[in-house]
Protein backbone atom coordinates (compact mmCIF):
# COMPACT_ATOMS: atom_id res chain seq x y z
CA UNK A 1 0.00 0.00 0.00
CA UNK A 2 1.71 3.19 -1.35
CA UNK A 3 -0.34 5.49 0.10
CA UNK A 4 -0.47 6.20 3.93
CA UNK A 5 -3.15 4.64 6.29
CA UNK A 6 -4.43 8.23 6.91
CA UNK A 7 -4.37 8.29 3.51
CA UNK A 8 -6.72 5.52 2.38
CA UNK A 9 -8.84 5.94 5.06
CA UNK A 10 -9.85 9.07 3.80
CA UNK A 11 -10.64 7.63 1.02
CA UNK A 12 -12.31 5.00 2.56
CA UNK A 13 -14.43 7.89 4.44
CA UNK A 14 -15.31 9.93 1.15
CA UNK A 15 -16.52 7.05 -0.91
CA UNK A 16 -18.17 5.24 1.73
CA UNK A 17 -20.10 8.18 2.63
CA UNK A 18 -20.93 10.31 -0.30
CA UNK A 19 -22.32 6.35 -2.61
CA UNK A 20 -24.82 6.35 0.00
CA UNK A 21 -25.22 9.77 1.42
CA UNK A 22 -28.49 10.40 0.00
CA UNK A 23 -30.27 7.60 1.48
CA UNK A 24 -28.69 8.30 4.41
CA UNK A 25 -30.52 11.93 4.70
CA UNK A 26 -33.88 9.95 4.46
CA UNK A 27 -32.80 7.26 6.98
CA UNK A 28 -31.67 9.68 9.36
CA UNK A 29 -33.89 12.44 8.77
CA UNK A 30 -37.25 9.71 9.08
CA UNK A 31 -35.72 8.23 12.00
CA UNK A 32 -34.66 11.24 14.00
CA UNK A 33 -38.77 12.36 13.64
CA UNK A 34 -39.51 9.02 14.99
CA UNK A 35 -38.50 9.76 18.43
CA UNK A 36 -41.60 12.05 18.37
CA UNK A 37 -44.18 9.88 16.32
CA UNK A 38 -46.48 9.50 19.37
CA UNK A 39 -46.84 13.50 18.95
CA UNK A 40 -46.61 13.82 15.47
CA UNK A 41 -49.77 11.08 15.26
CA UNK A 42 -51.45 13.52 17.49
CA UNK A 43 -51.08 16.39 15.90
CA UNK A 44 -52.16 15.11 12.29
CA UNK A 45 -55.42 14.23 13.99
CA UNK A 46 -56.95 17.60 15.01
CA UNK A 47 -60.18 16.10 15.95
CA UNK A 48 -58.74 14.95 19.28
CA UNK A 49 -56.75 18.32 20.27
CA UNK A 50 -59.76 19.89 22.39
CA UNK A 51 -60.75 16.50 23.99
CA UNK A 52 -60.54 16.90 27.44
CA UNK A 53 -58.69 13.69 29.51
CA UNK A 54 -58.97 13.07 33.09
CA UNK A 55 -55.61 10.95 33.80
CA UNK A 56 -57.06 7.94 35.74
CA UNK A 57 -55.17 4.24 36.62
CA UNK A 58 -54.43 1.87 34.32
CA UNK A 59 -56.68 -0.53 36.32
CA UNK A 60 -59.88 1.79 35.95
CA UNK A 61 -59.32 2.12 32.26
CA UNK A 62 -58.83 -1.07 31.55
CA UNK A 63 -62.33 -2.04 33.12
CA UNK A 64 -63.57 0.61 31.27
CA UNK A 65 -62.47 -0.60 28.09
CA UNK A 66 -63.33 -4.42 28.72
CA UNK A 67 -67.18 -2.95 29.20
CA UNK A 68 -67.05 -1.44 25.90
CA UNK A 69 -65.42 -4.39 24.19
CA UNK A 70 -67.68 -6.57 25.61
CA UNK A 71 -70.66 -4.60 23.92
CA UNK A 72 -68.73 -4.18 20.61
CA UNK A 73 -67.16 -7.78 20.17
CA UNK A 74 -67.60 -10.21 22.94
CA UNK A 75 -67.21 -13.06 20.35
CA UNK A 76 -63.89 -11.80 18.95
CA UNK A 77 -61.09 -13.54 19.15
CA UNK A 78 -58.80 -11.24 20.30
CA UNK A 79 -58.78 -8.08 21.88
CA UNK A 80 -55.72 -5.38 22.02
CA UNK A 81 -55.49 -2.77 24.69
CA UNK A 82 -53.27 -0.16 25.02
CA UNK A 83 -53.51 1.80 28.10
CA UNK A 84 -52.99 5.38 28.64
CA UNK A 85 -49.60 7.28 29.11
CA UNK A 86 -48.25 10.84 29.32
CA UNK A 87 -47.65 10.71 25.54
CA UNK A 88 -51.20 9.02 24.80
CA UNK A 89 -53.79 9.69 27.14
CA UNK A 90 -56.36 8.00 25.61
CA UNK A 91 -56.74 4.02 25.32
CA UNK A 92 -56.19 2.68 22.00
CA UNK A 93 -58.24 -0.98 21.41
CA UNK A 94 -58.38 -2.69 18.86
CA UNK A 95 -60.40 -6.38 17.94
CA UNK A 96 -59.89 -9.09 15.66
CA UNK A 97 -63.74 -9.93 14.26
CA UNK A 98 -64.80 -13.69 14.83
CA UNK A 99 -63.52 -16.19 11.54
CA UNK A 100 -64.86 -15.13 8.47
CA UNK A 101 -66.32 -11.56 9.54
CA UNK A 102 -64.42 -8.50 8.26
CA UNK A 103 -62.42 -9.44 5.54
CA UNK A 104 -61.50 -6.90 3.85
CA UNK A 105 -62.98 -6.87 -0.19
CA UNK A 106 -60.69 -8.81 -2.61
CA UNK A 107 -58.63 -10.37 0.27
CA UNK A 108 -58.53 -13.57 2.35
CA UNK A 109 -57.69 -11.74 5.70
CA UNK A 110 -59.45 -9.72 8.22
CA UNK A 111 -59.95 -6.45 8.80
CA UNK A 112 -58.96 -5.42 12.44
CA UNK A 113 -61.76 -2.68 13.89
CA UNK A 114 -60.33 -0.20 16.46
CA UNK A 115 -61.93 2.37 18.73
CA UNK A 116 -60.53 5.58 20.83
CA UNK A 117 -62.01 5.15 24.45
CA UNK A 118 -61.76 7.84 27.45
CA UNK A 119 -59.87 5.91 30.05
CA UNK A 120 -62.27 7.32 32.94
CA UNK A 121 -65.72 6.88 30.86
CA UNK A 122 -65.13 4.39 28.51
CA UNK A 123 -66.99 6.74 25.94
CA UNK A 124 -65.65 6.30 22.30
CA UNK A 125 -63.93 9.84 21.62
CA UNK A 126 -64.52 11.77 18.28
CA UNK A 127 -63.42 9.61 15.77
CA UNK A 128 -60.46 10.80 14.15
CA UNK A 129 -58.99 11.17 10.10
CA UNK A 130 -57.34 8.42 9.18
CA UNK A 131 -53.65 8.78 9.22
CA UNK A 132 -50.06 6.85 9.81
CA UNK A 133 -49.01 10.06 11.64
CA UNK A 134 -45.52 9.58 12.66
CA UNK A 135 -45.41 6.11 12.02
CA UNK A 136 -44.96 6.93 8.45
CA UNK A 137 -41.74 7.68 9.31
CA UNK A 138 -40.65 5.41 11.23
CA UNK A 139 -41.57 2.33 8.79
CA UNK A 140 -40.00 4.88 6.51
CA UNK A 141 -36.28 5.04 8.19
CA UNK A 142 -36.32 1.17 7.31
CA UNK A 143 -38.89 0.04 4.94
CA UNK A 144 -38.54 2.73 2.73
CA UNK A 145 -41.94 2.36 2.16
CA UNK A 146 -43.52 1.23 -1.97
CA UNK A 147 -40.40 -1.22 -1.86
CA UNK A 148 -40.67 -4.84 -1.11
CA UNK A 149 -39.67 -5.35 2.72
CA UNK A 150 -36.67 -7.71 2.12
CA UNK A 151 -35.22 -5.34 -0.41
CA UNK A 152 -35.61 -2.48 1.69
CA UNK A 153 -33.76 -3.26 4.81
CA UNK A 154 -31.13 -5.05 2.90
CA UNK A 155 -30.75 -1.68 1.16
CA UNK A 156 -30.99 -0.04 4.55
CA UNK A 157 -28.46 -2.65 6.15
CA UNK A 158 -25.80 -1.61 3.24
CA UNK A 159 -26.56 1.50 4.18
CA UNK A 160 -25.54 1.25 7.63
CA UNK A 161 -22.55 -0.85 7.53
CA UNK A 162 -21.15 1.68 4.96
CA UNK A 163 -22.40 4.54 7.95
CA UNK A 164 -20.08 2.36 9.91
CA UNK A 165 -17.04 2.90 7.79
CA UNK A 166 -17.13 6.14 7.35
CA UNK A 167 -17.60 7.20 10.77
CA UNK A 168 -14.71 4.81 11.75
CA UNK A 169 -12.48 5.54 8.93
CA UNK A 170 -13.36 9.46 9.67
CA UNK A 171 -11.79 8.66 13.01
CA UNK A 172 -8.99 7.52 11.96
CA UNK A 173 -8.46 10.07 9.31
CA UNK A 174 -8.92 13.02 11.77
CA UNK A 175 -6.34 12.79 13.91
CA UNK A 176 -6.91 16.11 15.60
CA UNK A 177 -10.68 15.29 16.07
CA UNK A 178 -11.62 17.21 19.07
CA UNK A 179 -9.00 19.94 18.24
CA UNK A 180 -10.86 20.74 15.25
CA UNK A 181 -14.15 20.80 16.97
CA UNK A 182 -13.34 23.89 18.71
CA UNK A 183 -12.36 25.35 15.32
CA UNK A 184 -14.55 26.98 13.04
CA UNK A 185 -13.71 29.15 10.03
CA UNK A 186 -16.92 31.33 8.78
CA UNK A 187 -17.10 32.68 5.29
CA UNK A 188 -13.76 30.33 4.37
CA UNK A 189 -15.50 28.16 1.47
CA UNK A 190 -14.59 24.64 1.82
CA UNK A 191 -13.11 25.37 4.90
CA UNK A 192 -15.70 26.20 6.47
CA UNK A 193 -17.63 23.77 5.04
CA UNK A 194 -15.38 21.12 6.61
CA UNK A 195 -15.02 22.31 10.08
CA UNK A 196 -19.24 22.14 9.88
CA UNK A 197 -18.48 18.53 9.00
CA UNK A 198 -16.45 17.84 11.87
CA UNK A 199 -18.27 19.64 14.30
CA UNK A 200 -21.45 17.96 13.26
CA UNK A 201 -19.62 14.58 13.64
CA UNK A 202 -18.03 14.49 16.86
CA UNK A 203 -20.82 16.54 18.68
CA UNK A 204 -22.52 13.51 18.80
CA UNK A 205 -20.28 11.28 18.06
CA UNK A 206 -20.75 8.27 20.72
CA UNK A 207 -25.10 8.72 19.29
CA UNK A 208 -23.76 8.70 15.92
CA UNK A 209 -21.34 5.18 17.06
CA UNK A 210 -25.14 3.80 18.72
CA UNK A 211 -27.61 4.75 16.28
CA UNK A 212 -25.55 3.15 13.03
CA UNK A 213 -24.35 -0.02 15.24
CA UNK A 214 -27.63 -0.77 17.08
CA UNK A 215 -29.44 -0.36 13.34
CA UNK A 216 -27.96 -3.19 12.25
CA UNK A 217 -28.43 -5.11 15.35
CA UNK A 218 -32.27 -4.50 14.89
CA UNK A 219 -32.33 -6.59 11.80
CA UNK A 220 -29.18 -9.17 12.05
CA UNK A 221 -31.32 -12.23 12.10
CA UNK A 222 -31.97 -11.31 8.62
CA UNK A 223 -28.46 -9.97 7.69
CA UNK A 224 -26.70 -13.13 9.56
CA UNK A 225 -29.13 -15.85 9.21
CA UNK A 226 -26.93 -18.71 8.75
CA UNK A 227 -26.29 -20.01 12.51
CA UNK A 228 -30.04 -19.90 13.29
CA UNK A 229 -30.75 -22.13 10.42
CA UNK A 230 -28.20 -24.40 11.33
CA UNK A 231 -29.42 -24.51 15.17
CA UNK A 232 -32.96 -24.58 14.30
CA UNK A 233 -33.15 -27.00 11.28
CA UNK A 234 -34.54 -24.32 8.80
CA UNK A 235 -37.65 -23.96 10.83
CA UNK A 236 -37.45 -19.98 11.10
CA UNK A 237 -40.66 -19.91 12.62
CA UNK A 238 -39.55 -22.17 15.73
CA UNK A 239 -36.64 -19.67 16.19
CA UNK A 240 -39.20 -17.03 16.33
CA UNK A 241 -41.41 -18.57 18.64
CA UNK A 242 -38.82 -18.97 21.15
CA UNK A 243 -37.49 -15.60 20.37
CA UNK A 244 -40.72 -14.04 20.94
CA UNK A 245 -42.78 -16.11 23.04
CA UNK A 246 -46.64 -15.70 22.73
CA UNK A 247 -49.65 -17.99 22.06
CA UNK A 248 -49.10 -21.39 22.06
CA UNK A 249 -48.65 -22.90 18.19
CA UNK A 250 -51.89 -24.65 17.57
CA UNK A 251 -53.94 -22.58 20.72
CA UNK A 252 -57.32 -22.72 20.08
CA UNK A 253 -60.69 -21.50 22.32
CA UNK A 254 -62.13 -24.71 24.10
CA UNK A 255 -66.22 -23.92 22.57
CA UNK A 256 -67.16 -23.79 26.48
CA UNK A 257 -68.68 -20.06 27.81
CA UNK A 258 -66.77 -18.61 30.97
CA UNK A 259 -67.33 -14.80 31.71
CA UNK A 260 -64.39 -12.79 31.63
CA UNK A 261 -62.46 -11.92 34.43
CA UNK A 262 -62.47 -8.29 35.74
CA UNK A 263 -59.21 -6.76 34.04
CA UNK A 264 -58.45 -3.94 36.94
CA UNK A 265 -57.16 -6.92 40.23
CA UNK A 266 -55.36 -9.05 37.29
CA UNK A 267 -53.40 -5.25 36.20
CA UNK A 268 -53.06 -4.47 39.40
CA UNK A 269 -50.98 -7.54 40.33
CA UNK A 270 -48.82 -7.38 37.27
CA UNK A 271 -48.16 -3.96 38.33
CA UNK A 272 -47.13 -4.91 41.92
CA UNK A 273 -44.93 -7.68 40.53
CA UNK A 274 -43.17 -4.69 38.66
CA UNK A 275 -42.52 -2.79 41.58
CA UNK A 276 -45.12 -0.51 40.79
CA UNK A 277 -44.57 0.14 37.11
CA UNK A 278 -47.68 0.33 35.05
CA UNK A 279 -48.97 -1.70 32.44
CA UNK A 280 -48.86 -0.57 28.84
CA UNK A 281 -50.44 -3.16 26.72
CA UNK A 282 -53.09 -6.00 27.62
CA UNK A 283 -53.76 -8.29 24.87
CA UNK A 284 -56.82 -10.51 25.65
CA UNK A 285 -57.20 -13.71 24.26
CA UNK A 286 -60.51 -15.40 23.43
CA UNK A 287 -62.27 -13.67 25.50
CA UNK A 288 -65.41 -15.30 27.11
CA UNK A 289 -64.00 -18.72 26.90
CA UNK A 290 -63.31 -21.26 29.32
CA UNK A 291 -59.65 -21.46 27.53
CA UNK A 292 -59.17 -17.19 27.45
CA UNK A 293 -55.84 -15.76 28.55
CA UNK A 294 -54.82 -12.05 30.17
CA UNK A 295 -51.51 -11.10 28.76
CA UNK A 296 -49.83 -7.75 30.66
CA UNK A 297 -46.85 -6.23 29.16
CA UNK A 298 -45.81 -3.16 31.00
CA UNK A 299 -45.70 -0.21 30.01
CA UNK A 300 -42.68 1.61 28.20
CA UNK A 301 -39.83 4.32 29.60
CA UNK A 302 -39.31 1.66 32.64
CA UNK A 303 -35.98 0.24 31.18
CA UNK A 304 -33.89 0.08 28.38
CA UNK A 305 -34.24 -2.84 26.82
CA UNK A 306 -37.19 -3.09 24.08
CA UNK A 307 -38.21 -6.77 25.82
CA UNK A 308 -40.84 -5.56 27.86
CA UNK A 309 -41.55 -8.32 30.64
CA UNK A 310 -44.97 -10.36 29.99
CA UNK A 311 -47.19 -11.85 32.83
CA UNK A 312 -49.43 -14.11 31.68
CA UNK A 313 -53.01 -14.96 33.36
CA UNK A 314 -56.36 -17.09 33.56
CA UNK A 315 -58.90 -15.25 31.70
CA UNK A 316 -61.59 -16.88 33.43
CA UNK A 317 -60.15 -17.01 36.80
CA UNK A 318 -57.13 -14.61 36.90
CA UNK A 319 -54.98 -16.98 38.29
CA UNK A 320 -51.35 -16.56 36.95
CA UNK A 321 -49.83 -18.88 34.53
CA UNK A 322 -46.38 -19.25 33.86
CA UNK A 323 -44.25 -16.42 32.73
CA UNK A 324 -42.75 -16.58 28.81
CA UNK A 325 -39.99 -14.44 29.92
CA UNK A 326 -38.77 -16.88 31.79
CA UNK A 327 -35.89 -19.38 30.38
CA UNK A 328 -34.67 -16.30 28.58
CA UNK A 329 -30.75 -16.03 28.09
CA UNK A 330 -28.31 -13.43 27.77
CA UNK A 331 -28.13 -13.48 24.07
CA UNK A 332 -32.08 -12.20 24.38
CA UNK A 333 -31.51 -9.78 27.25
CA UNK A 334 -28.31 -8.21 25.07
CA UNK A 335 -30.30 -8.15 21.82
CA UNK A 336 -33.65 -5.89 23.53
CA UNK A 337 -31.07 -3.42 24.94
CA UNK A 338 -29.50 -2.91 21.89
CA UNK A 339 -32.95 -2.72 20.00
CA UNK A 340 -33.75 -0.32 23.02
CA UNK A 341 -31.16 1.75 22.84
CA UNK A 342 -32.05 2.44 19.03
CA UNK A 343 -35.41 3.10 19.42
CA UNK A 344 -35.61 4.95 22.44
CA UNK A 345 -38.78 4.71 23.83
CA UNK A 346 -37.21 4.37 27.66
CA UNK A 347 -36.05 7.93 27.39
CA UNK A 348 -37.95 10.76 29.47
CA UNK A 349 -38.30 14.06 27.77
CA UNK A 350 -34.74 15.45 28.04
CA UNK A 351 -33.29 12.48 26.79
CA UNK A 352 -35.45 12.33 24.02
CA UNK A 353 -34.84 15.63 23.42
CA UNK A 354 -30.92 14.87 23.26
CA UNK A 355 -31.71 11.81 21.13
CA UNK A 356 -33.80 14.13 18.60
CA UNK A 357 -30.78 16.95 18.49
CA UNK A 358 -28.27 14.02 17.84
CA UNK A 359 -30.19 12.70 15.27
CA UNK A 360 -30.31 16.23 13.36
CA UNK A 361 -26.83 16.75 14.00
CA UNK A 362 -26.32 12.91 12.13
CA UNK A 363 -28.15 14.48 9.16
CA UNK A 364 -25.93 17.87 9.25
CA UNK A 365 -22.99 15.72 9.54
CA UNK A 366 -24.14 13.56 6.64
CA UNK A 367 -25.69 16.95 4.81
CA UNK A 368 -22.31 18.60 4.82
CA UNK A 369 -20.26 15.49 4.15
CA UNK A 370 -22.17 15.46 0.73
CA UNK A 371 -21.48 19.12 0.00
CA UNK A 372 -18.20 18.97 0.98
CA UNK A 373 -17.20 16.46 -2.11
CA UNK A 374 -18.91 18.91 -4.42
CA UNK A 375 -17.05 22.00 -3.06
CA UNK A 376 -13.69 19.88 -3.32
CA UNK A 377 -14.25 19.22 -6.86
CA UNK A 378 -15.94 21.97 -7.94
CA UNK A 379 -12.48 23.90 -8.75
CA UNK A 380 -11.08 21.00 -10.64
CA UNK A 381 -13.60 20.79 -13.05
CA UNK A 382 -13.87 25.01 -13.31
CA UNK A 383 -9.98 24.97 -13.95
CA UNK A 384 -10.61 21.92 -16.80
CA UNK A 385 -13.34 24.87 -18.27
CA UNK A 386 -16.10 22.43 -18.28
CA UNK A 387 -18.75 20.59 -15.79
CA UNK A 388 -18.84 16.85 -15.55
CA UNK A 389 -21.51 14.75 -15.71
CA UNK A 390 -20.46 13.51 -12.43
CA UNK A 391 -20.28 16.56 -10.52
CA UNK A 392 -23.82 17.66 -12.15
CA UNK A 393 -25.13 14.39 -10.70
CA UNK A 394 -23.34 14.74 -7.13
CA UNK A 395 -24.95 18.45 -7.13
CA UNK A 396 -28.85 17.76 -8.40
CA UNK A 397 -28.60 14.61 -5.56
CA UNK A 398 -27.36 17.45 -3.16
CA UNK A 399 -30.31 19.90 -3.72
CA UNK A 400 -32.85 17.16 -4.18
CA UNK A 401 -31.84 15.29 -0.74
CA UNK A 402 -30.60 18.33 1.52
CA UNK A 403 -33.36 21.06 0.60
CA UNK A 404 -35.99 18.59 -1.21
CA UNK A 405 -36.44 16.27 1.57
CA UNK A 406 -37.35 18.82 4.55
CA UNK A 407 -39.86 20.49 1.69
CA UNK A 408 -41.35 16.72 1.05
CA UNK A 409 -41.68 16.12 4.88
CA UNK A 410 -43.90 19.38 5.08
CA UNK A 411 -45.85 18.81 2.49
CA UNK A 412 -46.71 15.15 4.40
CA UNK A 413 -48.15 17.19 7.27
CA UNK A 414 -50.09 19.54 4.30
CA UNK A 415 -51.75 16.49 3.06
CA UNK A 416 -53.20 15.77 6.14
CA UNK A 417 -55.03 19.02 6.55
CA UNK A 418 -55.88 19.50 2.74
CA UNK A 419 -57.05 16.29 1.96
CA UNK A 420 -60.88 15.37 2.12
CA UNK A 421 -61.34 13.15 5.77
CA UNK A 422 -63.40 10.56 4.19
CA UNK A 423 -60.78 9.94 1.61
CA UNK A 424 -60.82 6.56 1.17
CA UNK A 425 -57.19 5.08 1.37
CA UNK A 426 -56.19 8.35 3.10
CA UNK A 427 -53.03 7.11 4.13
CA UNK A 428 -51.78 6.10 1.31
CA UNK A 429 -52.74 9.36 -0.72
CA UNK A 430 -50.86 11.14 2.52
CA UNK A 431 -47.93 9.45 1.33
CA UNK A 432 -48.09 9.94 -1.78
CA UNK A 433 -48.04 13.87 -1.33
CA UNK A 434 -44.53 13.27 0.19
CA UNK A 435 -43.24 11.07 -2.49
CA UNK A 436 -44.32 12.95 -5.31
CA UNK A 437 -43.20 16.27 -3.31
CA UNK A 438 -39.60 14.66 -3.16
CA UNK A 439 -39.85 13.36 -6.48
CA UNK A 440 -40.72 16.94 -8.10
CA UNK A 441 -37.57 18.53 -6.17
CA UNK A 442 -35.49 16.00 -6.91
CA UNK A 443 -36.35 15.83 -10.74
CA UNK A 444 -36.03 19.64 -10.67
CA UNK A 445 -32.66 20.19 -8.74
CA UNK A 446 -31.15 17.29 -11.46
CA UNK A 447 -31.99 19.62 -14.26
CA UNK A 448 -30.97 22.73 -12.78
CA UNK A 449 -28.21 21.90 -10.53
CA UNK A 450 -27.92 25.79 -9.44
CA UNK A 451 -27.74 27.88 -7.08
CA UNK A 452 -31.16 29.28 -7.69
CA UNK A 453 -32.34 25.93 -7.09
CA UNK A 454 -31.15 25.55 -3.44
CA UNK A 455 -32.83 28.73 -3.17
CA UNK A 456 -36.05 27.69 -3.92
CA UNK A 457 -36.54 24.48 -2.50
CA UNK A 458 -35.01 26.18 0.78
CA UNK A 459 -38.03 28.89 0.64
CA UNK A 460 -40.85 26.45 -0.23
CA UNK A 461 -39.98 24.14 2.38
CA UNK A 462 -38.90 26.79 4.99
CA UNK A 463 -42.55 28.65 4.29
CA UNK A 464 -44.63 25.17 4.04
CA UNK A 465 -42.86 24.42 7.61
CA UNK A 466 -43.14 27.96 9.04
CA UNK A 467 -46.89 27.87 8.09
CA UNK A 468 -48.23 24.58 9.84
CA UNK A 469 -49.03 26.37 13.23
CA UNK A 470 -51.05 29.02 11.21
CA UNK A 471 -52.71 25.46 9.08
CA UNK A 472 -53.44 23.92 12.18
CA UNK A 473 -55.25 26.69 13.73
CA UNK A 474 -57.38 27.29 10.55
CA UNK A 475 -58.12 23.14 10.35
CA UNK A 476 -59.68 22.95 13.57
CA UNK A 477 -56.52 21.77 15.60
CA UNK A 478 -55.60 23.55 18.54
CA UNK A 479 -52.68 26.18 17.86
CA UNK A 480 -50.20 27.93 19.99
CA UNK A 481 -52.76 30.17 21.49
CA UNK A 482 -54.78 27.40 22.71
CA UNK A 483 -52.58 24.27 22.98
CA UNK A 484 -49.80 26.62 25.91
CA UNK A 485 -52.28 28.47 28.12
CA UNK A 486 -54.11 24.83 28.34
CA UNK A 487 -50.78 22.78 28.74
CA UNK A 488 -51.50 20.69 25.85
CA UNK A 489 -47.31 20.47 25.48
CA UNK A 490 -46.93 17.96 22.81
CA UNK A 491 -49.69 20.27 20.27
CA UNK A 492 -47.44 23.25 21.40
CA UNK A 493 -43.97 21.81 21.11
CA UNK A 494 -44.62 20.26 17.30
CA UNK A 495 -45.62 23.97 15.71
CA UNK A 496 -42.88 25.68 17.95
CA UNK A 497 -40.58 23.22 16.74
CA UNK A 498 -41.95 23.46 12.77
CA UNK A 499 -41.52 26.92 13.12
CA UNK A 500 -37.76 26.84 13.97
CA UNK A 501 -37.35 24.32 11.11
CA UNK A 502 -39.22 26.81 9.00
CA UNK A 503 -37.19 29.84 10.56
CA UNK A 504 -33.82 28.37 9.89
CA UNK A 505 -34.77 26.80 5.72
CA UNK A 506 -35.96 30.65 5.42
CA UNK A 507 -32.45 31.79 6.72
CA UNK A 508 -30.47 29.19 4.66
CA UNK A 509 -32.40 30.32 1.47
CA UNK A 510 -32.05 34.65 2.08
CA UNK A 511 -28.17 34.12 3.24
CA UNK A 512 -27.59 31.93 -0.14
CA UNK A 513 -29.38 35.28 -2.10
CA UNK A 514 -26.46 37.62 -0.20
CA UNK A 515 -23.68 35.41 -1.01
CA UNK A 516 -21.52 36.13 -4.29
CA UNK A 517 -20.83 34.07 -6.69
CA UNK A 518 -17.68 33.46 -7.54
CA UNK A 519 -15.69 30.82 -10.05
CA UNK A 520 -13.50 29.27 -6.63
CA UNK A 521 -16.22 28.96 -4.74
CA UNK A 522 -19.50 26.96 -4.53
CA UNK A 523 -22.32 27.95 -7.49
CA UNK A 524 -23.96 25.33 -7.80
CA UNK A 525 -24.03 24.22 -3.83
CA UNK A 526 -24.38 26.17 -0.80
CA UNK A 527 -22.18 28.36 0.34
Amino acid sequence: MKEGLRQSMAWLHTWSGLLVGWVLMLIFMAGTSSYYRDEITLWMKPELHRTAIAPVTPAVAADQAARVLQKRAPNSERWFLSMPSEREPAVQTMWAPPAGEGKAKGKGRRRFQEALLDPATGAELAEARSTRGGDFFYRLHFDLHYMPVPVARWIVGICAMSMLVAILSGIVTHKRIFKDFFTFRPRKGQRSWLDFHNVSAVLALPFHLMITYTGLVTLMFMYMPWGVKVAYNNNDKAFFAELFPGLPQGAKASGVAAPLTPLGPVIAHASQAWGGAPAGRITVNFPNDAASTIAVTRQEGRGVSSDLPTLIYDGATGRPLPSPDAGRGAAVATRGVMYGLHIGRFADPLLRALFFISGLAGSAMVATGLLLWAVKEKPKHLKAGRIGFGLRLVEGLNIGAVAGLPLAMAAYFWANRLLPVGLAERPAAEASWFFVAWAVAMVAALAWPARPMWRLQLLVGGLLFALLPVLNGATGGAHLLVSIPNGLWALAGFDGVTLLIGGLLLYASARLGRAPVTKTRLAGNAA
